[in-house]
């Protein structure tokens, strides 16, 4: 059995305050929400918050473009309500990860403001630059520039500036000791706050190969699968600059967490990061499983076809597997990236959401669980480009060729579908706010909330909180080794775990349409989303059984 750890045992609730709780009447969800509804998280059985970021920002890309590290958002609150969420949380026996990005900056942040004045500037050096007279900079792609280039010219200075997101979002020079150690500072001054762990946003790219080897179509398709993001994971000092900060941050910190999201890196290279002996981080986020059923274009085009069961059983399986003696990982599918998994990966149905449930909740790796999938919520199913907040998205739409069927497919994979509201009751915008919300309430709130799902003890809610229960009180859906039945099987997907004496058999129908399982349900049933027990399974049937 592995080595216990907190974060190997919890389950993890993400929160996304712009669209949790409103208490100011602006529109925004704010820290008082959060506040406000922590007997509510509580309430799930949950161990930690993950926050999405609070940070003075831009606005280009909902946080992720902070302007002040060290600071919070009046949009969201105070620095003072934010201490009061870690006090609580710690007096609940919960925790609290703070996401941060630093591969980049805003471009209103002091030290961009300060680099762009003059190549003299000692900031200009914190940022990564391409001076004129060496002719035009090198190929890169920015996944939210509109030319879709990840260069922008800068005046003041004679040279551009590299962005690998939006040219909002200015790359930070990680080859500068002064500016990592002001990073490091600024780690610690968090965790000296009291917060128990970091998710770290694209950090598998700090690390730029200065060398700027070329970047084509063939070299993409050929060595990374067509993907930008494998390409840029591929730095050549992001191990060094990983143990560095392990070395001067979390080294001093044991029992905090910390987590990449980590674009580019497969099971192939992921024990480099995650594995003890590397002492850089504890949990990196993979992209496998959320690229299933994409059509190999870069643009979010969906298949036609609909998405494998198989190569989802693959892609699990086999990074469960990567961990069986190394290293741990976590599980996840849905977050503020993605769209609401139950229209992702089911049908909208209170059932798929159960069996997507039971499939998390029953994995060999840490849970995340996004605010709202507890409830069943759905995609909000945008028709319009009008209608869309996101910088992904509008983005996107205006480089596609067939913008029609963009939008399609967006309204199925969107990442606006999972940033909705909170749905908490049936009155005017779902209680989320007396005011204009930020971006519009589903109209299924009225039915579907979670006031409806408090009296109903066969809703959604109530079953992720005894499958949470389930967890807790069976170290085998932990620590369990994880194999796989009928791998070829093109709806069903069974799993087995074992620890010691103790053995778990997981029956997924991951289908709109009744299955046969060729095996008797034998043993007694842990969990199951129907009254049924027979060979014959339901539609998008789930059950747990004991052996």
């Amino acid at each position: 059995m592995p080595m216990p750890s907190w974060w190997k045992e919890a389950i993890i609730y993400q929160v996304y305050p712009r669209s949790f709780k409103d208490c100011n009447e602006d529109g925004i969800g704010d820290l008082r929400g959060v506040l406000e509804q922590l007997e509510y998280i509580r309430s799930l059985g949950v161990d930690a918050i993950y926050l999405n970021p609070i940070y003075p920002s831009s606005g280009h890309d909902n946080g992720y473009d902070i302007t002040d590290f060290c600071a919070v958002d009046p949009v969201f609150g105070t620095i003072g309500q934010l201490e009061e969420l870690i006090r609580r949380l710690h007096a609940m026996g919960m925790r609290l990860i703070q996401d941060l990005v630093i591969n980049h900056t805003s471009d209103e942040h002091e030290w961009f403001k300060q680099a762009q004045t003059s190549r003299d500037n000692p900031y200009y050096n914190y940022y990564i630059w391409w001076p004129a007279e060496n002719g035009k900079p090198v190929n890169r792609r920015g996944f939210f520039d509109p030319a879709c280039e990840a260069w922008r010219y800068n005046t003041a200075t004679d040279s551009w500036y590299l962005h690998y997101f939006s040219p909002h979002q200015p790359d930070l020079n990680w080859d500068n000791p002064v500016m990592r150690q002001d990073i490091y500072r600024i780690l610690r001054w968090w965790l000296e706050k009291g917060i128990d762990g970091l998710r770290f946003d694209a950090l598998t790219f700090i690390s730029k190969d200065k060398h700027w080897p070329e970047m084509t179509e063939e070299i993409l398709k050929d060595k990374y699968q067509g993907d930008w993001g494998h390409f840029y994971a591929n730095g050549p000092c992001l191990h060094d600059f990983l143990r560095e900060m392990h070395e001067e941050v979390m080294a001093h910190y044991p029992d905090a967490v910390a987590i990449a999201e980590a674009s580019g890196v497969g099971t192939d290279r992921v024990l480099d990061f995650v594995a003890d002996d590397r002492k850089e981080l504890n949990l990196l986020y993979h992209f496998d499983g959320m690229s299933i059923g994409f059509l190999p274009d870069g643009f979010k085009r969906l298949d036609p076809a609909g998405y494998s069961r198989r190569e989802w059983k693959e892609v699990y399986s086999r990074w469960s597997d990567v961990f069986r003696q190394r290293g741990w990982g976590p599980i996840y599918l849905g977050n503020h990236d993605q769209a609401r998994m139950v229209s992702r990966w089911g049908d909208d149905s209170p059932e798929s959401a159960k069996l997507l449930f039971t499939f998390l909740l029953t994995m060999r790796a840490t849970p995340f669980i996004f605010q709202g999938d507890e409830l069943g919520m759905t995609n909000i199913y945008f028709t319009r480009i009008e209608e869309y907040k996101d910088i992904e998205t509008r983005q996107m739409y205006g480089i596609a060729e067939d913008k029609e069927g963009f939008l399609a497919d967006q309204r199925i994979v969107a990442r606006d579908n999972s940033r909705t509201p909170f749905q908490w009751d049936a009155s005017p915008q779902a209680c989320f706010t007396t005011a204009k919300p930020w971006i519009r309430v589903n109209k299924n709130y009225k039915t579907l909330n979670r006031e409806a799902e408090e009296k109903d003890p066969n809703s959604v809610l109530n079953y992720v909180r005894r499958l949470i229960r389930l967890r807790k009180e069976n170290p085998v859906l932990t620590y369990g080794d994880y194999r796989l039945l009928l791998p070829e099987h093109p709806a069903l997907y069974v799993y087995q775990r074992r620890l010691g004496k103790d053995l778990v058999t997981v029956v997924l129908n991951f289908s709109a349409e009744e299955q046969v399982y060729p095996e008797v349900l034998q043993g007694r049933i842990l969990c199951n989303n129907y009254e049924n027990r027979e060979a014959r399974l339901k539609p998008w049937q789930a059950v747990v059984i004991d052996g």
